[in-house]
């Protein structure tokens, strides 16, 4: 039997810590350059990243900047812009990766599997006809066909620049 090793998952497996804002990732990214965060686009009240354990290639993580946990209390421009990421992240997955679909979506509490439970984020998950095989439900295992730097470069380079407000 062959065995695909990939430690770096231990660190989330392994790890029930949910942070608040004193230690959050979605909070200290954007304080970190654009490659070290895998941040891909940045905008007037959240921020896209890839994620840094991700379900498929190109996974994305639409975060506002500020610091809560549920849907119903974000301003209503932090819902906007949500939503006009996640539409933008679509869009640029499709040209660079050549996606067949999505699975979009968060999980509001720690119960409902937020793995960052305590800063609301949008999952953007890019999904292909070909991208599901033996290996998740037998191997529990995922395997990703590009670096997390090559796919950031990749989509970061492919975002649409934002000619500001109207």
């Amino acid at each position: 039997m062959q065995r695909l090793w990939v430690p770096h998952r231990m660190v989330y497996v392994a790890d029930a810590h949910q942070p608040d804002e004193h230690d959050c990732p979605f909070c200290a990214a954007p304080g970190r350059s654009d490659e070290d965060a895998l941040i891909v686009a940045r905008g007037r009240h959240a921020y896209v990243l890839l994620n840094l354990f991700p379900y498929n290639n190109g996974h994305m993580l639409v975060c506002p900047y500020r610091h809560f946990s549920s849907y119903d209390d974000a301003t209503p421009e932090e819902t906007v812009e949500i939503g006009e990421l996640t539409q933008t992240a679509m869009r640029v997955a499709r040209q660079v990766m050549n996606c067949h679909g999505f699975n979009i979506g968060m999980n509001q509490g720690q119960i409902a599997g937020a793995g960052v439970a305590a800063h609301l984020h949008q999952h953007v998950v890019p999904r292909w006809a070909s991208d599901a095989n033996f290996f998740p439900i037998i191997a529990k295992t995922k395997a990703l066909p590009q670096l997390l730097g090559d796919v950031r470069e990749a989509i970061a380079a492919a975002w649409p620049v934002d000619p500001g407000p109207a």
